[in-house]
């Protein structure tokens, strides 16, 4: 086939050219190779992105193989859109997360806003329908002259999305740390609900079928936003504005309403989201999994703009797009239904058997590729690594008391990473739908399955600063604390996506992060029967060689059979007994005391025993299942006393405490030792001797009640005194100017 030698499709490609779509000459090599003759700029740009990092996992695959992935639940694991997961009675629940970090430091509002419609459409393009979004958020020091206007931008484009297009947004994380600076991190994840028997893949299958184009027109927004993800920034991050996508929710809720509609014949043979690289990698993919070819004639496609080049219809990122193969009797149905939503569907080309993507516009051929070796032989690298350092542990006594519990006490609860962020999610809509039953705020959101006694547990959690100590052990314990999370709701914890942040993967020491995280992970996914069904990996976040902490976000999912049976951390009744489920040493290296109350980052993280956790959950998760205790609450930042805190501030209830002789007061209250749960109970005796029967260490460590916490005898803070603290930072930073 001759490929067109038109003007501007035939340039003079150059080392500076290739350099500038992110490809290094061996891999400009191995391209020559694949295609026997220099590429033209269309093939030039859809080799630059399906060989980004950010399509290809080329720096992360070969480890992210050895995470485990199944289980007797899953029904789809990592490669498609979304994992999926059987919660019986015919219904599956489809999840994942995904970053928009580098287009969200560029354009907050709308770098957020896209990364909730993306993930929106990884999930309902599988045939869910999405019933919550969820996101992790990561900011720089709230002195950095950016950091107030990144979260106000953030904030209002997740709300923006989420409220317009009907999805609750239902809970979250948000930090503060001067690693991310120059390169903050929004995840957001979403969880949905389809019938098992009704999951849509993105497999082309059966040559003369047709692709199909539905949903808004193509613009020149988000061009080249896949290989700007895939690259550090420098000072001129400012100048990629136009690689960010522009999105709109209403479009979404459209494009949604169709595809499920049209989800509920028997249209549809394959169905792909135009996500990252646009109709680029959903073309591709598609032919690549089928082990077919795709022909598009370009001049089909719906536009908004006059003059668009093959280049750059194939490269846009303009949102709200879906990518079909239909059954070429079903195609006057689909377009009906399209037609009524108003939405643009165009038959834009055939699937083939000729195993290659074939580009036309305007008659003349663009693009001639083989897809199998596009895929198959894209770089891999082992990167070299090195493992990061141990840190000595500190002893308790090492780490100098503060002169009073509660005083402490009250400056973390004020501190940025702990303070209410209240501020945030009230900008969300988290109640529609309706089926909310756990607001943020708590240790998982909790959803019910719509018209059903079941809920669904969701949460998001990590922890980088002990990732960043000893990466092995901040893995595990990422995916140890939301399996907690979801435990403390009284939900079995069944599948989590993960989505990874780290820095430059050609530097060794970051490798060693990744390669760290990735064994904790596995090993505690392998130790609490926890298997990983979908996920994202975002490299190369970093400014002028400055790295952010690594950061292995975790996103859980458990289920609750009956609803009716969760827990709360909030404080319910006056006179019960608080009692502390798991071992206590107090373990102060990594933790927010030690960095928030005496201003130091240093020693070793708390161990993480995968044998405690899964003994210690499975026995709080029975007696929430039996009435057992009224209230539960995991441990984590900030230790037991902070725990303690956040149920009486959401319970406006007070509780005396009285710490152990055998270990210093400030190391029992703000040491985090993992595997630790509090609840509170009538029957004291009856749950501690189920403890002790069960080998499960637990102890009685003072009552609920009156309208002041007592850290110890004398040291006392009133609960309303500590609910202004807690409530006070976020709005107070974000208003100032």
């Amino acid at each position: 086939m001759n490929i067109s030698a038109s003007r501007g499709n035939r340039p003079t490609i150059t080392p500076e050219l290739v350099a500038e779509h992110g490809l290094k000459p061996d891999e400009y090599d191995r391209l020559l190779v694949i295609m026997g003759r220099e590429p033209t700029l269309t093939e030039l740009g859809i080799f630059s992105v399906m060989w980004s990092e950010h399509c290809s996992y080329k720096s992360s695959k070969v480890w992210l193989k050895t995470l485990p992935t199944k289980a007797p639940h899953v029904i789809c694991g990592p490669g498609e859109n979304a994992g999926v997961i059987d919660i019986g009675d015919g219904q599956a629940c489809i999840f994942k997360i995904e970053s928009h970090n580098h287009p969200s430091y560029i354009e907050p509002y709308q770098g957020a806003a896209t990364g909730v419609g993306g993930i929106l459409r990884d999930v309902f393009t599988m045939g869910a329908r999405p019933i919550a979004n969820m996101n992790a958020l990561r900011f720089g020091s709230p002195d950095h002259p950016k950091t107030r206007h990144l979260v106000a931008g953030v904030v209002a484009g997740i709300g923006g999305y989420g409220n317009c297009i009907g999805i609750p947004t239902v809970g979250g994380e948000c930090n503060f740390h001067p690693s991310y600076n120059g390169n903050i991190l929004v995840n957001a994840m979403t969880v949905g609900l389809a019938p098992a028997d009704r999951i849509f893949y993105s497999k082309a299958a059966g040559p003369g079928n047709p692709v199909v184009y539905v949903g808004a027109k193509t613009g020149r927004d988000g061009i080249h936003g896949a290989t700007m993800a895939s690259a550090e920034f420098s000072d001129d991050s400012e100048e990629k504005r136009p690689t960010v996508q522009v999105g709109d929710p209403f479009t979404e809720k459209l494009l949604l309403e169709a595809c499920l509609e049209l989800m509920a014949t028997d249209a549809i043979v394959s169905i792909q989201d135009m996500g990252a690289a646009g109709l680029t990698s959903s073309s591709v993919e598609m032919a690549s999994k089928g082990g077919l070819g795709i022909e598009l004639e370009l001049d089909r496609v719906p536009m908004r703009e006059t003059g668009m080049t093959p280049y750059e219809i194939m490269l846009s990122e303009s949102q709200e797009r879906m990518l079909m193969v239909i059954k070429p009797e079903a195609e006057a149905k689909a377009r009906a239904i399209f037609d009524k939503w108003e939405l643009d569907f165009a038959t834009i080309g055939r699937v083939t058997d000729s195993g290659r993507l074939v580009l036309k516009m305007n008659g003349e051929v663009y693009a001639d590729i083989p897809v199998a070796p596009l895929v198959d032989r894209a770089p891999l690298y082992e990167r070299p690594w090195v493992p990061t350092p141990k840190r000595a542990v500190l002893a308790p006594s090492s780490v100098p008391a503060p002169p009073s519990l509660t005083g402490a006490l009250t400056k973390l609860m004020a501190s940025p990473d702990l303070a209410s962020k209240r501020w945030i999610w009230e900008q969300y809509d988290h109640m529609v739908m309706a089926d909310t039953q756990q607001r943020p705020g708590g240790d998982a959101a909790v959803v019910r399955v719509h018209r059903t006694k079941k809920a669904l547990a969701i949460t998001t959690d990590c922890t980088p600063r002990y990732c960043q100590a000893d990466p092995e052990l901040g893995g595990a314990q990422a995916v140890a604390e939301t399996w907690r999370n979801l435990t403390a709701v009284g939900a079995r914890p069944l599948a989590i996506t993960d989505n990874m942040n780290f820095g430059n993967p050609e530097r060794p020491e970051i490798m060693g992060q990744f390669v760290g995280c990735i064994a904790g992970m596995r090993a505690a996914c392998r130790a609490l029967d926890y298997p990983v069904v979908s996920g994202n990996v975002s490299l190369y976040n970093e400014t002028n060689g400055k790295a952010i902490l690594p950061t292995p976000v975790v996103g859980g999912v458990g289920l609750l059979d009956d609803s009716t049976k969760s827990a709360t951390l909030a404080f319910k009744k006056a006179g019960e007994t608080i009692i502390l489920i798991g071992a206590i040493s107090g373990h102060l290296g990594c933790s927010l005391y030690l960095r928030e109350c005496l201003g130091r980052e240093e020693g070793a993280p708390p161990p993480v025993d995968l044998a405690a956790e899964r003994r210690n959950g499975d026995f709080v998760r029975g007696l929430i299942r039996d009435g057992r205790v009224t209230v539960c609450h995991d441990v984590s930042d900030g230790g037991l006393l902070v725990a303690i805190a956040e149920m009486a501030l959401a319970g406006r209830m007070g509780a005396t405490l009285q710490p152990p002789k055998n270990l210093p007061a400030h190391a029992w209250a703000f040491g985090e030792d993992q595997a630790r749960y509090i609840v509170t109970c009538a029957d004291a005796d009856g749950v501690l001797a189920e403890a002790r029967q069960a080998g499960v260490p637990a102890e009685a460590i003072g009552r609920t009640g009156g309208p002041t916490l007592t850290a110890r005898d004398g040291d006392a803070i009133s609960v309303g005194e500590l609910a202004r603290a807690h409530e006070a930072w976020l709005p107070g930073y974000m208003s100032n100017p």
